[in-house]
């Protein structure tokens, strides 16, 4: 569990850090700022989606049932009243919309291939090398989310503590899972990444947070399939 915490606590400072930087930025630079994180997530959930590509259908299906699924349990709007409720106990001075700033954040640190398997390879063989690595790059970008984004980044902190903290101590169970349904758990959270920058640039106002039970549900048609 080191390089979890290591890798939670890189979030926390690299948002602090982000957070005080924001209030340096003048409004045009930090919408030019979130318009570059917006294009880097969606490039990144491009090349994630590539990687399944050769099982695009049960990806489909998958986010149509959980999209469905996601809507009647209006996970979105759970989390924004989490956002909601911390930005009423810490305080409304802070810059940034709170559940905004903590979805985007929890999406982007825990979607990727590298928060799996990871946790996988921590909980499996004891190798922290994966983490360690995704601590570094998620301390850096949680410093250009925070500044634009706010304090909310911060606590994805957490969701990502309890996530990889989960995938680690379950590693066991779960390894014939991510041997079978890898590709396709890694297309759907492209696509869910690639819904994410689409959100991020205010293209289309998309509830990504809604499509999250897509990823369970891809696992189980893989294994059935």
């Amino acid at each position: 569990m080191i390089a979890t915490v290591i890798n939670a606590l890189a979030i926390v400072i690299g948002s602090l850090l982000g957070w005080k930087a924001g209030k340096l930025l003048s409004d045009k630079m930090s919408q030019t700022l979130v318009t570059v994180m917006a294009i880097v997530v969606f490039s990144i959930g491009i090349e994630m989606m590539l990687q399944g590509r050769d099982h695009i259908l049960l990806v489909i299906i998958s986010l149509v049932i959980g999209g469905v699924l996601g809507e009647l349990l209006n996970i979105e709007g759970f989390i924004g009243k989490i956002g909601t409720k911390l930005q009423q106990t810490i305080g409304s001075y802070l810059k940034g919309e709170l559940a905004k700033g903590f979805v985007y954040g929890t999406l982007v640190y825990c979607i990727g291939p590298m928060a799996i398997i990871g946790a996988m390879e921590a909980g499996l063989n004891g190798n922290n090398e994966i983490l360690l690595a995704k601590a570094a790059i998620d301390g850096v970008t949680a410093i250009a989310f925070a500044s634009t984004q706010g304090l909310g980044v911060l606590f994805s902190g957490g969701a990502v503590f309890i996530y990889q903290g989960l995938l680690t101590l379950g590693a066991k169970h779960l390894a014939d899972v991510l041997a079978i349904a890898g590709p396709q758990l890694t297309a759907t959270g492209g696509i869910l990444l690639m819904a994410l920058g689409i959100k991020m640039l205010e293209l289309k106002p998309v509830s990504v947070a809604n499509l999250l039970p897509a990823l369970p549900i891809v696992a189980l048609l893989a294994l059935i399939f």
